[in-house]
């Protein structure tokens, strides 16, 4: 993946940078979609079914409560640079909090995307697969 991320980094002219300059909202911005996209190709993985369905499924698993249910299951698991990382998301303050998610649940769910846009941009891909498999066993995604 490494080799990967490298070429695209190249095409698209993009310099390295310290995930340090960035705001934790920014962090969570982009683990947003590295997030989504690993549960998209989880869930495109599983057949080949009407994108309707897709959706469903993709949108229970990337939703707030979702996301917050995900972090208490990988919790455990994290450093304390990861746990580091989750807490400057979970204690930035948005301008804006989902309709359909409480309060705590938002600040969880920015703070677990936090985490893993700084495992994205630190290309701590590895890191990333690793927690993102462990919390989809424990939610009985994957077996």
């Amino acid at each position: 993946m490494e080799a990967c991320v490298s070429e695209w980094n190249k095409a698209l002219h993009l310099k390295a940078r310290d995930a340090g300059e960035y705001s934790p909202l920014a962090l969570a911005y982009l683990g947003d979609a590295a997030y989504e996209l690993a549960i998209r190709g989880m869930v495109m993985n599983r057949g080949n079914v009407q994108v309707n369905k897709m959706h469903k499924k993709t949108a229970s698993l990337v939703k707030a409560q979702a996301q917050a249910a995900f972090y208490r299951l990988i919790e455990e698991s994290l450093t304390e640079e990861e746990k580091a990382v989750y807490r400057r998301g979970r204690n930035a303050k948005p301008a804006s909090v989902a309709k359909n998610a409480t309060v705590h649940d938002y600040r969880m769910a920015t703070g677990f995307e936090a985490l893993i846009g700084y495992l994205y941009l630190t290309e701590q891909f590895a890191r990333m697969s690793e927690l993102l498999g462990e919390g989809l066993r424990k939610m009985g995604e994957i077996s």
